[in-house]
């Protein structure tokens, strides 16, 4: 949790599949995310979804573990793993999707003399930001494919954040090359402002790309909305990346402990 919320300390965590998670709503999660003043030095949210997941327990990647642990906020994306959470080990984790605490941070957080930096997305993008939100500060800085993996790319995003201070940032850029940069800009420890790794969130807000309808989302299918609308994206996003979640839900039920969690009540003797 944010150390300058004063909500800090009152919130409840919870584990879950090794991811200490703040138990928090989308209304929530802006409110502590509100609460830190402009200037506050660099902390960031991830909005860690079943894909996340996956990758922290099945891939080994000790580079996005230590992103996950650096974060000044965790919260659960995705009905599949809330599922999962609720129904299988008993846990109460409120469900905060990246894209849902977007919106609201634009609709009731954000105004327009906040300064915004975004890393990712394109002009148009930037041109809707403006004109929807009336933002009088809003840079956007756009790496090149494959950034992650140049030393030279990967400084000049890192430099435009700290040379652009902005009390919000958006990493747009994918999972979990936003989580890897976010990481290494706190680390650096030389800019402000509180980083949001939150996926295609800006894209669903500006319309540029069509969100499922809230009844699709109500019933936990935006992920078959998006898999129908856009199969060669996200075939690999679902199979591949998302649909371990299970294999991974089963070891741990199997062996709570080793995911940070203690049995269900139902499972102890």
């Amino acid at each position: 949790m944010f150390a300058e919320s004063e909500a800090a300390g009152s919130v409840r965590t919870q584990t879950f599949l090794k991811v200490p998670f703040d138990c928090l709503d989308v209304a929530g999660a802006a409110k502590a995310i509100a609460t830190r003043p402009p200037g506050a030095p660099f902390a960031y949210v991830v909005t860690s979804n079943a894909s996340h997941l996956v990758r922290l327990n099945e891939r080994g990647d000790a580079r996005f573990a230590a992103a996950l642990e650096g974060a000044g906020l965790n919260t659960l994306d995705g009905s599949a793993p809330h599922w999962l959470a609720r129904n299988v080990f008993g846990l109460d984790i409120p469900l905060c999707p990246g894209s849902d605490l977007t919106t609201y941070l634009f609709e009731h957080v954000i105004t327009p003399d906040d300064a915004v930096t975004v890393i990712g997305g394109n002009d148009e993008m930037k041109r809707r930001l403006i004109e929807r939100y009336g933002l009088r500060t809003l840079h956007m800085h756009v790496p090149p494919m494959g950034f992650i993996d140049d030393p030279q790319a990967v400084e000049a995003t890192i430099r435009f954040v700290e040379e652009h201070p902005a009390r919000y940032v958006f990493l747009v850029v994918g999972a979990p090359r936003s989580e890897y940069l976010a990481h290494m800009i706190r680390t650096r420890g030389k800019a402000v402002g509180t980083g949001l790794c939150v996926g295609s969130a800006l894209n669903f807000l500006t319309g540029l790309v069509q969100r499922a309808s809230p009844a699709f989302r109500k019933l936990g299918l935006e992920w078959l909305y998006r898999l129908v609308q856009s199969p060669g994206t996200h075939i690999e996003r679902v199979f591949v990346d998302s649909l371990p979640i299970f294999r991974v839900a089963a070891k741990a039920k199997l062996d709570p402990a080793a995911y940070g969690m203690k049995p269900a009540p139902a499972d102890r003797p």
